[in-house]
């Protein structure tokens, strides 16, 4: 186990409802004494995710950090008992196929979306921007050109996290200075460059929504349509990552290569918390739902796998890689 504090970069994937996972890992990962952050990636869930670990921190430390998590998530709940069901319930699944024939435009037409209030209630964002306590990488996508857009923390509002978030099946794209954005999985998801080239860090943990893998052929049209949905999110980070597991071979079959982009590619060490099997399976429709049973069992489940990851792979932090990349990349 580690005995002394290292600094990680974060790099937090989106996924909705399936966010609340997340939560549990990041829960878990601050109650460790040597847990410290550098920079944070979030997409959509996870920029939500990063915004309130920052605000947290800022306030209060790992256990502000805490607190501010549990305060964002228990805040989005729905009661139990309006919905109903188990892991597996049917919440979402309505909106989903509403969204199929209806634009946002028609059915919200005034852009009503709780969460920006609830981002507005619980994060003194002129604080932030003046006092983060990491760096922050904030993805969104451009819509007019498809670009991807990184806001930082000395910028942020609550629309540039909406931006980030912003499904257009259900809601309004979201205007900034101008321009126009979608949720930032369309364009990286999670966006890895900036951890990258600008930290100092080199431990790089990725907590992931979907798996990298999977292992059964989609053959009815759901299950066809959820894994099209699932590579619409996922392909801009798999050739992310499959283009620094090159550079990497590279630069090792070439150790004259001395400039400091170099070195620094060399020696990154990647760590890994991806979700379990019952994460993996639930249906994509389920990111809609926000029951509060269904957050915390989500909850419960990242915070069991943060568990595993910190036995198995916390004394590797600082000293090598934890998670053989090429298996998924190559």
């Amino acid at each position: 186990m580690i005995g002394t504090s290292k600094k990680l970069n974060l790099a937090l994937q989106g996924g909705g409802a399936h966010g609340a996972f997340t939560w549990g890992v990041l829960d878990r990962l601050l109650e460790e004494p040597w847990f410290q952050v550098e920079a944070i990636s979030g997409t959509s869930a996870g920029a939500m995710n990063a915004l309130m670990l920052a605000e947290g921190w800022r306030k209060g430390g790992a256990e502000g950090a805490r607190e501010q998590l549990t305060a964002f998530w228990t805040g989005l709940m729905l009661p139990g008992e309006l919905t109903g069901g188990g892991i597996n319930g049917p919440v979402g699944t309505f909106w989903q196929q509403l969204s199929s024939h209806l634009s946002p435009y028609d059915l919200n037409p005034f852009d009503f979306n709780p969460l920006r209030h609830a981002l507005q209630q619980q994060v003194d964002f002129a604080a932030l921007r003046q006092e983060s306590p990491f760096r922050l990488h904030i993805a969104a996508t451009e819509v007019e050109s498809g670009r991807l857009k990184l806001f930082r923390e000395t910028e942020l509002t609550a629309e540039h996290l909406l931006a980030s978030a912003c499904l257009p099946t259900l809601h309004h794209a979201v205007e900034i200075d101008g321009r126009y954005y979608w949720d930032g999985g369309f364009a990286g998801n999670p966006v890895l460059d900036p951890l990258l080239m600008e930290s100092s860090s080199l431990d790089l943990l990725m907590i992931l929504l979907q798996p990298l893998e999977r292992r059964e052929l989609p053959t009815s049209a759901q299950a066809i349509a959820d894994r099209m949905a699932e590579l619409g999110f996922q392909t801009t980070f798999m050739r992310e990552m499959r283009a620094i597991v090159l550079m990497q071979r590279r630069l090792r079959h070439r150790p004259w290569l001395l400039g400091a982009a170099e070195r620094r590619f060399r020696r990154m060490r990647f760590h890994l918390i991806g979700p379990d099997d019952t994460l993996a399976a639930l249906h994509r429709s389920t990111k809609l739902d926000t029951r509060r049973r269904f957050l915390y069992q989500l909850r419960d489940l990242g915070r069991e796998q943060s568990a595993r990851f910190i036995a198995a792979h916390a004394a590797s932090i600082g000293r090598r890689t934890s998670c053989e990349l090429k298996h998924y990349f190559l």
